[in-house]
């Protein structure tokens, strides 16, 4: 009728173009993914700054285990943690250098340790040193048993021919023993060259329980999956334009058939 007129409702929305809800939730799941990644991610690197300290190796008295100028990742340890064959970073002024010294406990305190035949004895028990190399270089000169006092540990290098360690300061006051309060963390990995985590001393298993492997392994699972989920989130709305484009141009094509 003449009188009468249309009302057209404007949408709530402003106009605003809304996608299917299977798009709104799979960007919500991105969001999500990329939030859950960063906190995974960044969490791991700063666990992994407080738990562990990098030291740089700087002779070949670790070879094979660790060589000379390699960089490894140390797990902040009190000395009352240590255990045999636990390989140590400590800090000893009677071993002529202030510097941090990269050394394996080989005997604690009340240990009887010596060398006889170019053989490791503990307790009077042959100790199976695979880490050792397989040439003179694993050879260390015998030497009579010595009682390490108690509070104290006796350290040597895997390279045993030319490691300045307790066997070349036997003659010292301490008998070549350092204090367990001089160590001050407990080396997990090698990461340059990347040789990965350290191999455990099971020689040493016959006269005790081992230390338990540090969180290094855990550390890393957390950043590599943060990684992956940040990514994958990431990737997710680029990937789902280039979808909806090409869904639509075939729809398009369609049509003008």
């Amino acid at each position: 009728m003449g009188g009468e007129s249309t009302t057209r409702t404007a949408p709530r929305d402003g106009g605003a173009n809304r996608g299917p809800a299977g798009s709104r939730t799979g960007q919500r799941l991105s969001g999500l993914a990329v939030a859950l990644g960063l906190v995974l991610f960044l969490g791991g690197f700063a666990w992994g700054a407080v738990v562990y300290r990098p030291y740089t190796v700087p002779t070949s008295s670790m070879a094979p285990t660790i060589g000379a100028g390699a960089r490894v990742l140390a797990e902040r340890v009190d000395g009352d943690e240590v255990r045999r064959g636990d390989v140590v970073v400590f800090t000893d002024k009677t071993w002529v250098t202030n510097a941090p010294v990269v050394k394996r406990v080989v005997a604690t305190g009340g240990d009887k340790v010596a060398v006889t035949d170019g053989k490791l004895t503990v307790n009077d028990k042959k100790i199976d040193e695979p880490y050792l190399a397989d040439d003179d270089l694993a050879d260390l000169q015998n030497f009579p048993t010595v009682t390490v006092p108690e509070g104290r540990l006796f350290l040597l290098g895997d390279e045993r021919s030319g490691s300045l360690d307790s066997s070349a300061h036997l003659t010292d006051a301490a008998g070549g023993t350092v204090a367990r309060s001089a160590v001050s963390a407990r080396v997990d990995a090698v990461v340059w060259p990347m040789s990965g985590m350290l191999e455990r001393p099971t020689g040493f298993e016959q006269l005790g329980a081992l230390s338990a492997q540090g969180p290094l392994r855990t550390m890393v699972a957390l950043i590599v999956v943060g990684g992956v989920l940040v990514l994958a989130g990431g990737a997710y709305g680029p990937l789902e334009k280039r979808l909806v484009g090409r869904s639509r141009a075939r729809t398009g094509l369609a049509g003008a058939r």
